[in-house]
């Protein structure tokens, strides 16, 4: 590979590495060309960029950013890593239900919100719950209370309605009884 392509690919794995909310280093010895691309798709399918990339080439881009020290004893060996833009939990998911599956994919270790996490740790951050269903769920409990006084307003409403309901009725009686005695 010339310099120049290396320089290339060090700034675009670079570019991409400081864009990305989560980084999933991915061993991914015995996968078929056809299991790469179904991966592939479910990756593309949730906004995930996956890419085959060298050991050398992936230290200087992570050196360049900084930080990443601890990432550099998984590079060792066939490496792909998955960059997450946005929800830094959907790569574990795919991965997870990759592995599943086959078996043949393997995490070696991942960075999410810059927190590094062994490859061990699959499991447990694929049930992790997604920066949406977080915010749904917070939106949720504050929106509880709300509703609580609205239906609390409305039980009152309807309660006051039977009270004049009810005034009116015996009202209604008294001016029968009434009629009824002048009669």
């Amino acid at each position: 590979m010339k310099r120049s392509d290396k320089e290339r690919n060090v700034e675009e794995v670079k570019g991409k590495a400081s864009r990305a909310s989560a980084l999933y280093f991915t061993d991914f010895t015995g996968i078929t060309v056809e299991e790469a691309n179904e991966l592939r798709s479910e990756f593309r399918k949730a906004g995930v960029d996956y890419r085959v990339v060298k050991n050398t080439i992936a230290r200087k881009a992570l050196t360049d950013i900084g930080g990443l020290e601890p990432v550099f004893e998984a590079l060792q060996g066939p490496t792909a890593i998955a960059f997450g833009y946005g929800d830094p939990i959907s790569p574990a998911r795919i991965i997870k239900k990759f592995y599943d599956k086959n078996e043949k994919l393997r995490l070696k270790l991942c960075v999410v919100e810059s927190q590094v996490f062994d490859g061990s740790r699959l499991n447990e951050l694929a049930k992790l719950p997604s920066k949406k269903e977080i915010i749904a769920s917070v939106l949720g409990s504050v929106n509880a209370p709300i509703s609580g006084v609205v239906e609390v307003i409305g039980t009152l409403m309807r309660d006051v309605l039977r009270v004049i309901d009810a005034i009116e009725k015996q009202k209604a009686k008294v001016g029968d009884s009434a009629a009824k005695l002048a009669s």
